[in-house]
């Protein structure tokens, strides 16, 4: 993108020596995501890094799906993704691809293994596998199935492929050092046991590769040259330079594996389980509910590819874990957001204001400018009669210390038309202000000498009740009521990957390990993250299309959501008019 910041990072500087020295004739990138769920905010430092740094350097990036889970895929997730990565403005130049279109090869890479004395099939349960692993301090031992025949274990690999054996019972693992300090090489499961069709081979599989195995065989197989890859994956290295190397006999290339801190944001959950999490548990209305971090929800929020790309590039590249501050974001979608958003009158909390020296019935039509700052967008004109609409927050009938909206006996302007000057208001029986009356300065005309008369107050928007459009305003506020995802300690992470290495990976699996370490996140779900309230807006913005963006005046930006019919428009606030200010 022409206005996109690009800027030099550590990882470019090490793809120049590498093609300074010779070592690659061309770059070409990958990015590989799972089809377990949708992309999220989270995702996009990864995604925009790999297929920039494929731009920048003329090389080319494939999409590539890590399909090796088939009990939570779905082509569901395939679709989001590619329409995610499309809407950023990226396509895989060099290719689509899955996982699974490797399976024969990676299946023939174990059998050599095996022959070769570099794997061999365990027979530890689970909880026996993590006790005789070890942790952090403590080095693993020797599984008492490590040093059996490899005939043998050939022959039980073999049979685990023709569906002999329970889920769980056996484990392909590589015979690496389980003395190793990286807790992550202390011979890591390479295959398992799992009774799921998936959605791409069905039923031919019963067993199935790990992510750390058929990975870097993918990137090799398909010639990548940088495996670029957050930073929890660093202690995955040795790993995947190890496959890489013990496999190079039937692989065409040598990727290189480089990583950079992963993005962390404030109040925003960053596990695809946890977000399963909301979507099941109903604490959200599905995946592109616009409080989640998906890229759908954001979408539908209202917030622009350009804005995205723009942060992204704003906070850089580093190998130091941080976390960046959510309002930075919703300052790039500001930013970008001013210079393209239609303006258009809207009151979220209507106050009828009657002008008592209007002529009943008279109707005067007012011109608007579409954009203040782009004449070339046009404009379009609002009513103006005797009955209007304010913010319910423009007036007090006691006016508080510097309040300069409207309350008796003082002048504001109604932005387009006419000073007025309130002259009173009138209560229900709780005492709720019901009707405030002004008189109008008919000599204060917009666009005449009248008009610029100084008075103290403010200008009000505001909306004529001749032809106001009811409408539904969807408010929020962060998902998660404090600083939400805690940022891991070094030792989590480490402790994390390794387990994941070893897991079965099944739906099962997964959701039980979600109850015993990370419900408690569910806890800080904000319960007022989405207030919903009947407005009333000018007829403008009832003709736009679904995903349209508007400029509601001095109350902040909106996108009519899909959920609008014709009888009631919906719109959700983007973000609001003020926030921090890019440097």
């Amino acid at each position: 993108m022409e206005n996109e910041v690009v800027r030099t990072n550590f990882i470019w500087d090490a793809i120049d020596q590498d093609l300074e020295a010779g070592r690659y004739q061309q770059v070409h990138t990958r990015f590989p995501p799972e089809p377990n769920g949708y992309m999220h905010i989270g995702h996009c430092k990864a995604l925009i890094m790999d297929f920039l740094t494929a731009e920048k350097y003329g090389g080319k990036c494939n999409l590539r799906f890590d399909d090796t889970n088939p009990a939570k895929e779905d082509t569901e997730y395939v679709e989001a993704i590619k329409r995610d990565i499309n809407w950023l403005g990226f396509h895989w130049t060099g290719g689509l691809y899955y996982a699974s279109d490797y399976y024969d090869k990676c299946y023939e890479i174990a059998e050599d293994w095996i022959k070769r004395g570099l794997a061999y099939v365990d027979e530890l349960t689970p909880d026996q596998m993590r006790e005789y692993r070890g942790t952090l301090t403590r080095p693993g031992k020797n599984s008492p199935f490590r040093d059996r025949p490899w005939e043998e274990s050939l022959d039980l690999f073999r049979r685990m492929k023709m569906g002999e054996f329970p889920e769980k019972s056996l484990t392909l693992r590589a015979k690496i050092d389980m003395a190793s300090p990286n807790i992550v090489m202390r011979d890591p499961a390479m295959y398992r046991i799992l009774y799921k069709e998936h959605w791409r081979t069905g039923n031919k599989w019963c067993i199935y590769p790990m992510y750390d195995f058929a990975h870097p065989i993918g990137d090799a197989l398909e010639g990548i040259s940088h495996s670029l890859c957050s930073l929890e994956y660093e202690i995955h290295r040795p790993l995947y330079d190890w496959v890489v190397e013990k496999a190079s006999n039937m692989l065409p290339a040598r990727p290189r594996q480089i990583e950079f801190a992963r993005l962390n944001m404030t109040q925003t959950v960053m596990s695809k389980r946890k977000l399963r999490a909301l979507v099941e548990g109903g604490y959200v209305k599905g995946w592109d509910d616009p409080r989640m971090p998906t890229l759908s929800a954001l979408r539908r929020r209202g917030y622009t590819a350009a804005a995205i790309r723009d942060f992204v590039s704003r906070i850089g590249l580093s190998k130091a874990d941080s976390v960046v501050d959510t309002a930075m974001l919703e300052a790039c979608v500001r930013q970008d957001l001013d210079d393209k958003a239609l303006r258009a009158m809207a009151i979220l909390r209507p106050l009828k204001v009657v002008l008592t020296n209007w002529n009943d019935g008279e109707v005067k039509e007012i011109e608007m400018e579409n954009h203040p700052k782009h004449p070339e967008m046009g404009t379009h004109t609002v009513k103006f009669g005797k009955e209007l609409y304010i913010d319910q927050e423009d007036f007090m009938e006691v006016p508080a210390h510097k309040f300069q909206r409207m309350y008796p006996g003082f002048e504001v302007r109604l932005k387009g038309a006419y000073i007025v000057k309130c002259e009173g208001c009138k209560k229900d029986e709780d005492g709720n202000i019901v009707e405030v009356y002004c008189t109008v300065d008919f000599d204060s005309a917009s666009g005449t000498e009248g008009a610029n008369r100084k008075i103290k107050g403010k200008v009000l928007h505001w909306v004529s009740a001749e032809d106001a459009v009811e409408f539904e305003a969807r408010l929020y506020d962060p998902l998660l009521s404090d600083d939400g995802e805690v940022e891991e300690t070094a030792e989590e992470a480490v402790a994390e990957a390794a387990a994941d290495v070893e897991e079965t990976e099944d739906g099962e699996e997964e959701m039980s390990a979600l109850t015993r370490s990370d419900y408690d996140f569910l806890k800080t779900v904000n319960k007022n993250s989405l207030t919903v309230l009947k407005g009333v807006a000018e007829p403008f913005i009832k003709e736009c299309e679904n995903g349209t963006t508007f400029q509601f005046v001095r109350v902040g930006y909106f996108c009519k959501d899909p959920d609008s019919t014709d009888a009631l428009p919906v719109f959700n606030r983007t973000v609001g008019l003020n926030g921090i200010k890019l440097g």
